[in-house]
């Protein structure tokens, strides 16, 4: 199988590696990708947004699967593109990822399918805002009803600084706090069958503790053990299913990677949100740990074959993500900063250094390129283990003004976490 993947980031690499290490994957292409992806994958100077084009690399490439990585393309459509020229695609149609683009149509669709979620109100004027944040209180929930690459929330308890993220979104959805720990759920599927990976965890605030701003994502880890043992079916019963049957019923089924962001309150699991791909960081860490080949579940969602195709199978270790984040992260980026040690960490044994943020100087230099640059991810026997390898990755790299929280999975390492009975 001769393979296509869309996009610039750590999630890309992250796919492009798995599919390079699959023993039914022949050619693995990348457009344009990043120079870590350049190591597994020939890369193609492509707009990821311009579906015409993608589609015509495809096509030129006779490729047998094209897997579209981040969410903008697919909100504009670049699927559509390459379906429309008769190549399977893994990533759902533009109006699917609606379920992402738009907080608002997401919330409609849950309500139709009787998902659970936060309460929300939908605003437009600072009238509303200032209603929905009566009703709801503190801690207040601020989300911007448009794409955000993951920092369009404000989670805060002063009204003031609500009120500015609200007007500086041409529409907002603002929603009651959800209390307990938050989980990531990732549910491959052609639009019928559903198939289910292993929970996740991410860190979205850029500073130990969960202070600071919300990220992209600056770390992630994956199994939870701390997790109930019924999670993902009871997810999958009443969130991922319902929601791709309502999907079908609207007559836009979502074929491709639909992403769970859960809270495990104290009134049961609730949505936090769907995203319309693979997650960031967490990818990272989920595909370390897969052991079976990852092409047949992207082919068979692409065909509307799932049913048929074996479930992916995990290593019984842990994998532990960090995500090393250039100056200024998430405010701003520091771009063309020499990064030194990549190749020492990437030696050290269950150590992947995925690339997210870099690019190639004049000189042949690995210089940052962004605001997340690298995402270190181990695989260890255990949390401590994955941990220790993922850190000795980190100190082995190093490039100015770099950033990386040191707590990614420590509360998990020292069971601190704890989830009330619903």
């Amino acid at each position: 199988m001769k393979t296509l993947v869309i996009g610039t980031g750590g999630r890309e690499h992250a796919l492009a590696l798995a599919l390079s290490r699959d023993p039914n994957v022949t050619e693995v292409h990348a457009a344009p990708g990043n120079p870590g992806i350049g190591e597994v994958a020939e890369r193609h100077d492509v707009d990821p947004m311009d579906g015409a084009a993608v589609a015509a690399l495809a096509t030129e490439l006779d490729v047998d699967l094209v897997v579209v990585g981040p969410e903008a393309p697919l909100v504009a459509g670049v699927a559509d593109a390459v379906r429309e020229a008769g190549i399977a695609c893994f990533g759902p149609s533009r109006r699917a990822a609606e379920l992402e683009g738009s907080k608002a149509f997401a919330k409609d669709v849950m309500a139709a399918a009787e998902v659970p979620t936060a309460m929300a109100h939908v605003c437009e004027t600072p009238e509303q805002v200032e209603a929905a944040l009566d009703a709801f209180g503190p801690p207040y929930v601020v989300k911007d009803d448009a794409l955000a690459a993951g920092k369009g929330v404000v989670v805060t308890d002063d009204r003031a600084t609500a009120v500015a993220h609200a007007a500086g979104c041409d529409r907002v959805v603002i929603e009651e706090f959800l209390d307990g720990p938050e989980v990531s759920l990732f549910a491959i599927t052609d639009g019928e069958t559903v198939i289910p990976l292993q929970p996740a965890q991410d860190f979205k605030r850029a500073l130990d503790g969960d202070e600071g701003p919300n990220t992209g994502g600056m770390g992630a880890y994956t199994p939870l053990l701390w997790a109930p043992d019924d999670l993902v079916a009871d997810v999958t019963r009443r969130v991922l299913v319902p929601t791709v049957q309502e999907m079908a019923r609207r007559g836009t089924p979502f074929a491709g990677l639909l992403y769970a962001g859960l809270a495990l309150t104290s009134r049961g699991v609730r949505v936090v949100e769907f995203n319309a791909r693979f997650g960031d960081p967490e990818t990272q860490a989920l595909l370390a740990l897969l052991t079976s080949p990852l092409s047949p579940l992207l082919h068979g969602a692409a065909t509307g074959t799932l049913d048929s195709v074996a479930l992916p199978q995990w290593h019984d270790g842990t994998a532990v993500t960090v995500v090393m984040a250039s100056a200024g992260y998430p405010e701003s980026s520091s771009k063309g900063d020499v990064i030194l040690g990549v190749g020492a960490a990437d030696v050290i044994e269950g150590v992947d250094v995925i690339h997210a943020g870099t690019a190639l100087d004049d000189d042949g230099r690995l210089v940052t390129a962004g605001g997340r640059v690298l995402a270190v991810t181990a695989v260890g026997e255990d949390l401590e283990h994955a941990r220790d390898r993922a850190y000795a990755g980190v100190d082995a790299i190093s490039f100015d003004g770099a950033q990386h929280r040191a707590d990614i999975a420590l509360a998990a390492q020292r069971g601190e976490i704890q989830v009330d009975p619903a």
